[in-house]
């Protein structure tokens, strides 16, 4: 094993920010994927737009008004499931590896970490309810800051928590803006492109691609 810290994304990366509208995928109705892109495409740009601004919001608030803002602009979505949609994201599906994979990585003795955009109270929901509660070390969220990602300061936040360099941390994210953000910082970077989405800020690239979580581990 090459790194002592494996530190790794929460939403998108070990968490399926999808499943919420999937699982009243009946009850949205056809515009259900366009829905839900909405919601985290907004949510996303809503935390770049507010660290930008230095006008701070916790991550929970940004997901409440970018779901009302997809309902917006989805009009076929019926409003009357936006209680269930919240409370869905709770409780978000891991993906099916993930727990396995981080589990293997603490047996050969690496720190485990969580480092998210999402407020405490949303990562320690979702970590409890798909049972990672154990493997991990730490969650850092970026609430300790104020600032989103890809603001440095959020990436110290490991570095200088558990006294590393940035190169002893490999680093995790399904989100290629997030992997050129730790790639900036120094960190290892692993890109999880669970998408098949083609490559960019090449000035910063991930050291390791891969379609999944599953071949971290032969990776190093």
């Amino acid at each position: 094993m090459r790194h002592s810290a494996y530190v790794f994304d929460a939403y998108g990366t070990l968490f399926d920010v999808h499943a919420a509208v999937r699982r009243h995928a009946e009850r949205i109705g056809p515009d259900g994927q366009l829905f839900s892109e909405i919601w985290r495409a907004k949510q996303l740009e809503y935390s770049w737009t507010r660290t930008l601004m230095g006008a701070y919001q916790d991550f929970w608030q940004l997901t409440e008004q970018a779901l009302d803002f997809a309902f917006a602009r989805v009009p076929s979505a019926d409003r009357s499931l936006r209680a269930d949609l919240l409370d869905a994201y709770w409780h978000l599906d891991c993906y099916p590896e993930v727990p396995s994979v981080l589990r293997a990585l603490k047996a050969d003795g690496a720190r485990i970490a969580i480092l998210s955009n999402g407020s405490p109270a949303m990562l320690d929901a979702a970590v409890r309810s798909a049972a990672l509660d154990q493997v991990l070390d730490e969650v850092f969220s970026v609430d300790a800051v104020r600032r989103f990602k890809t603001d440095p300061a959020v990436y110290d936040m490991v570095a200088t928590r558990w006294r590393l360099y940035p190169d002893a941390v490999s680093f995790q994210s399904s989100n290629r803006w997030d992997v050129a953000g730790a790639a900036r910082f120094g960190f290892r970077t692993v890109w999880i492109n669970r998408a098949n989405q083609p490559d960019e800020y090449l000035d910063l690239r991930p050291d390791v691609i891969l379609p999944s979580l599953e071949g971290l581990i032969a990776a190093g």
